[in-house]
């Protein structure tokens, strides 16, 4: 009799994905099971079905996703969508024609209003339009958790969704264009003090407020969600409202999380502020109550977390050139 837990990790070499296969490798009652792009497309649902027929799977993570920045999202509207919402229902749908009971999908806080009220509830979810810049791939994850709900009330499975704040960590993109506030901060400054700049250009004027979660916590939030007696969850959901965000509960400043960047790096220059670009939204934070009910709460604090993604980078960096 098979005694291990049987889990489908789906992105497991993303930022996430990674992060939750270090998380499940802790337990002594894990056999991991990952697939490689080449080994199977997840846009082919002929492919994910057999993947899924082929193999007695306990419980699937669903961290796979196209993602990208505000130019991405911009320029490839359609893919952004499309493949989204194909990743997502074919691993749903294959995972329940093979009798998978437990999934969890791992969304995003882009899928609240462009102007929800702050700390966003879960309550916020399709309460007002969406930020233009990426409904596209907000519509996708809304999707994801639909589809989880549709398919718990229709077929009694227990897929569940977790809707994570900005991650940052281990695994991260650093890419010079296209990488998200703290790895681009964490690299800016970092060449900077290499160069031996005098000063480093922040966009902005620095007051906008943002939440950021290590992406370490996030795993140990999803293995918690994932692991949660079923009365428990229920209590503290509802079933066509049965997201949970994950998060820190804790916001700062770009001004702040910018000079704390600056410390971590060991840049001791000045900081200018371009007040000519845009500050964006004036604060993004996720509301985490309903988390917390439940008995979990992140622990890393901001500037720890940054030296850890600080330290990957520095072991890593070689493949970020150019």
């Amino acid at each position: 009799m098979r005694m291990a837990k049987r889990i489908f990790v789906a992105g497991h070499r993303g930022m996430v994905g990674s992060a939750i296969v270090r998380r499940l490798q802790q337990q002594g009652d894990v056999e991991m099971l990952t697939a490689t792009r080449d080994e199977l497309d997840l846009l082919d649902q002929a492919a994910v079905h057999a993947w899924f027929q082929q193999r007695q799977v306990d419980q699937v993570y669903l961290a796979a996703a196209k993602v990208g920045g505000i130019h991405a999202n911009h320029e490839y509207p359609a893919q952004f969508i499309y493949e989204n919402l194909m990743i997502e229902a074919n691993i749903i749908h294959a995972a329940h024609r093979a009798g998978v009971r437990k999934l969890l999908f791992l969304g995003s806080s882009c899928i609240y209003p462009k102007h929800a009220e702050q700390p966003m509830r879960e309550e916020a979810l399709l309460t007002g339009t969406l930020e233009p810049t990426n409904e596209p791939y907000a519509i996708a994850k809304i999707a994801g958790i639909k589809l989880c709900e549709s398919y718990n009330r229709q077929y009694g499975r227990d897929y569940r969704s977790v809707m994570p704040t900005n991650l940052y960590g281990p695994n991260d993109n650093f890419h010079p264009e296209n990488s998200h506030v703290i790895p681009a901060l964490l690299r800016r400054f970092h060449e900077a003090r290499e160069a031996g700049a005098a000063q480093v250009v922040a966009w902005g004027s620095g007051s906008p407020m943002r939440e950021f979660l290590h992406v370490d916590d996030m795993a140990a939030a999803s293995v918690f969600v994932m692991n949660l007696d079923d009365a428990v969850y229920q209590a503290h959901t509802q079933p066509m409202l049965s997201h949970i965000n994950v998060g820190t509960g804790v916001d700062c400043t770009i001004r702040e999380l910018t000079e704390t960047v600056a410390r971590v790096v060991g840049f001791d220059g000045g900081i200018v502020w371009d007040t000519t670009k845009p500050d964006g939204t004036p604060r993004k934070l996720m509301d985490v109550s309903r988390l917390k009910a439940l008995g979990w709460q992140a622990s890393i604090e901001l500037e720890a977390g940054l030296r850890d993604a600080y330290r990957w980078f520095l072991d890593h960096q070689d493949d970020f050139r150019g």
